[in-house]
C-alpha cells in the first residue's frame, strides 16, 4: 500500500500534514486566497488521499491538467503554465500502462499568469430587451464562465420568443497574449418560432391519459413558452397521483412549426394513512389521523377523510372530537384550478362554551402562482351552542375566501422567506344571528445569519357585523395556548362579562423565536409571545393582554423537527411560577 504525504506549498510557506511515503507539493506563487482555494478543490491529487495507489496517483495527475486548466480559465487566466511532475518527469509524459511502481514525490507548479480583460464581447442575433450577464462587456475579467451564461442566456431568450430549437451556431473567443485581452464572439441560431404541437403520453396506468391531458392543459395551437413546460410538470405532480413527471421537447419539428411533447409520468401508490399527536400539560393530547385515496375515480382524484380527538387529560374543558371529508378534482372547469368539496362535524367542549357543528361547503381552489393560492366557495353551516349568553342554534350561509402565499425556504423547518394566510368569511344569518364578516390574518417570516434564524408572526382576528353577545361563539377569539401564546392556559384571555368570560371580536398575536443550531441534529430556542383580546370589532386596545415566555429544543427528523418548549407566564393574571410544557412535531410556526 503507498501512503501519501500532502505538502502544501504557498507563497514559500510549507505546511506538513502526516508522514507518508509519497510526498505531493502543490504550489501557487502568484495566486490569490480565492484563485488558490478553487484550485486546490478541483485538484484530484489532493482529493486521492493517503490510500491511493501509483496507477491512481498517476491518473489522478494526468486529469489534473485539464482540471487546473478549467479553474484559471474560469478565473480570466488565460496564460497560466501548469507542471506536474512525478519523481522529476512530467506526469503527462508516462504512458497510463507503463505507471511507476512507486512514487516517491509529486510537486505541481501552477503558475495562473495575469488576468485576461474582454477588449470585445458580441452576440448576435438577439431579441429586443434582452439583458446579458454584467461581467460579459468590455473591461471586465474574463471568465469562460462569463462567456457560458453570455451564451445560455442568449439561448434562452430566444426560447421564450417561441424559438424552442435556438442554439448556438458559432462561437469564437480570441486572446492577444501581448495586451492581455479576450475578444469573445457568439453567433446564435434562433431557428423558427415554434407552436405547441401533440402530446404524447407514456407510463399511464390507473390514471385516465384523457385526464392527465386536461390536468397538463398544454395550450395546443399556442406559441412555445419553456416556463409552460414547468408548469404542466407541477400541475401534475400538485394532484400526487404521480411519483415522478417528466416533461421533454421532441427533438425534430412537428409540421407546420409545431412542437410535440413527450410526458411520461410514473403513478404512486394511490392509498395513504397517517396519524399525529401532541402534548401540552393543560391542553392535554391531541391525536390525529387520516385516509388519503390520490385517484379515487381515476381522473387524479383526491378523497380524503380526517378524523381527531382533542383534550386527552387535559384541564381545557372535556373532549374536542372533529371528522371532516374532502374531495378534490383537479383542472375542474379548467387547468390551475379544483373543484372541491368538504363535509366538517365538530363537537367543541371548550372552557367558555360547548358547540354542535356540521358545515359543507362547495367550492374551488385557484393556483394563481408557485406560491399563491386563492380558495373561494359558498357553504352551509348549521350549529347548536351553549355558553354565557344562553343556548343558541345558528343557521349561516358563508362564503369562504382564502389567499395563501408561501415563500419559505422548507414549509417544514423554514430559515429565510415569508408565509401570509388571510382568510374571510362573510357570512349570511338564516337563524341565531346578524350578518357578518369573520377576517384571520397569519403572517410569518424568517431571516437567518450563519446559525442563527429569527422567526417572527402576527396574528389578527376581527369579527365584523353582530354585536357580542349575538355573534357566534365559535367565530369569537380567545388567547393562549400553543397556538396562541405558550406560557399561559389554553384560552384563558378573552372578554370579562362579570359572570364568565367569552371571546372576543378582536385579536393581535406577536411572536418572536431566536433559533440557534447547536449541530445538525439539535436546535435551542429562546421565544416570547403577546396577545391581546378585545370586544370590538377591531382592535383598539380597550382590551386586555398578556404574554409568556420560554425555551426550547428543536431535534431534525426527515419528517420535520420534534419540538420541546417550556414557557412560563411573564405578563396577565396567571401565576409566574407556572410552567407550561409543549411537545409536537414541527416548529411552532
Amino acid at each position: 500500500m503507498v501512503r501519501v504525504f500532502f505538502v502544501f506549498i504557498t507563497w514559500g510557506m510549507l505546511a506538513v500534514s502526516a508522514f507518508a511515503e509519497t510526498r505531493l507539493s502543490f504550489a501557487t506563487p502568484d495566486a490569490d486566497d480565492d484563485l488558490r482555494d478553487a484550485l486546490r478543490a478541483s485538484s484530484l491529487l489532493i482529493a486521492a488521499g493517503d490510500e491511493a495507489n501509483p496507477q491512481d496517483l498517476l491518473a489522478a495527475a494526468q486529469a489534473d491538467y485539464g482540471r487546473l486548466l478549467g479553474v484559471l480559465y474560469e478565473n480570466g487566466r488565460f496564460g497560466g503554465v501548469i507542471t506536474i511532475r512525478i519523481d522529476g518527469r512530467e506526469a503527462a509524459a508516462i504512458l497510463p500502462l507503463r505507471a511507476p511502481s512507486a512514487i516517491r514525490q509529486i510537486q505541481v507548479d501552477v503558475r495562473s499568469g495575469p488576468t485576461y480583460r474582454f477588449a470585445d464581447t458580441r452576440v448576435s442575433p438577439l431579441p429586443p430587451g434582452t439583458e446579458l450577464p454584467e461581467g460579459f462587456r468590455p473591461g471586465a475579467v474574463a471568465g469562460t464562465d462569463t462567456i457560458r451564461a453570455a451564451a445560455l442566456t442568449s439561448v434562452e431568450a430566444w426560447r421564450q420568443d417561441g424559438r424552442a430549437k435556438a442554439r448556438v451556431r458559432d462561437q469564437r473567443v480570441t486572446a492577444d497574449h501581448q495586451r492581455d485581452r479576450i475578444s469573445a464572439w457568439i453567433t446564435i441560431d434562433p431557428g423558427p418560432r415554434l407552436t405547441f404541437g401533440d402530446v404524447r403520453i407514456t407510463g399511464a396506468e390507473d390514471v385516465r391519459e384523457q385526464r392527465i391531458r386536461t390536468i397538463a392543459g398544454i395550450p395546443e395551437g399556442q406559441v412555445f413558452d419553456p416556463d409552460e413546460l414547468d408548469r404542466v410538470a407541477s400541475r401534475l405532480r400538485r394532484t400526487g397521483s404521480f411519483r415522478s413527471v417528466t416533461v421533454t421537447e421532441n427533438d425534430a419539428i412537428g409540421p407546420d412549426n409545431t412542437l410535440p411533447l413527450s410526458i411520461d409520468v410514473v403513478e404512486a401508490v394511490p392509498r395513504r394513512f397517517g396519524f399525529g399527536a401532541e402534548y401540552s400539560t393543560t391542553e392535554g393530547a391531541r391525536l390525529s389521523a387520516f385516509w388519503l385515496h390520490r385517484n379515487f375515480l381515476g381522473g387524479a382524484e383526491r378523497f380524503r377523510v380526517d378524523g381527531a380527538i382533542a383534550g386527552i387529560g387535559g384541564e381545557t374543558g372535556g373532549i374536542d372530537l372533529s371528522f371532516g371529508a374532502r374531495y378534490e378534482r383537479p383542472a375542474t372547469p379548467r387547468a390551475d384550478v379544483d373543484l372541491f368539496a368538504e363535509f366538517l362535524w365538530e363537537r367543541l367542549d371548550e372552557p367558555e362554551f360547548t358547540s354542535d357543528t356540521t358545515e359543507f361547503t362547495l367550492g374551488f381552489t385557484r393556483y394563481a402562482t408557485d406560491t399563491l393560492t386563492v380558495e373561494f366557495g359558498l357553504g352551509y353551516l348549521y350549529a347548536d351552542t351553549v355558553d354565557s349568553f344562553g343556548r343558541e342554534t345558528f343557521q349561516l350561509l358563508t362564503l369562504p375566501l382564502a389567499a395563501e402565499l408561501d415563500r419559505r425556504d422548507d414549509p417544514l423547518d423554514a430559515t429565510e422567506g415569508f408565509y401570509i394566510d388571510l382568510e374571510a368569511t362573510p357570512f349570511l344569518a338564516l337563524a341565531g344571528t346578524d350578518n357578518g364578516t369573520r377576517i384571520a390574518l397569519d403572517a410569518r417570516g424568517y431571516r437567518s445569519n450563519q446559525a442563527l434564524t429569527f422567526a417572527g408572526r402576527l396574528q389578527l382576528g376581527a369579527l365584523f357585523g353582530p354585536s357580542l353577545a349575538e355573534s357566534p361563539p365559535f367565530y369569537r377569539f380567545f388567547s393562549g395556548g400553543g397556538g396562541t401564546v405558550r406560557g399561559q392556559s389554553y384560552q384563558s384571555l378573552g372578554v370579562d362579562l362579570g359572570s364568565g368570560l367569552t371571546g372576543g371580536r378582536s385579536f393581535l398575536g406577536l411572536s418572536g423565536e431566536l433559533r440557534y443550531n447547536w449541530n445538525d441534529d439539535l436546535q435551542v430556542v429562546g421565544f416570547a409571545d403577546w396577545g391581546y383580546i378585545g370586544s370590538e370589532s377591531f382592535p383598539d386596545f380597550t382590551g386586555n393582554s398578556h404574554a409568556g415566555a420560554g425555551i426550547g429544543v428543536r431535534y431534525k427528523t426527515g419528517i420535520g423537527p420534534i419540538r420541546l418548549d417550556l414557557a412560563t407566564p411573564i405578563s396577565g393574571d396567571t401565576p409566574a411560577s407556572d410552567l407550561y410544557i409543549y411537545v409536537g412535531i414541527g416548529q411552532a410556526f
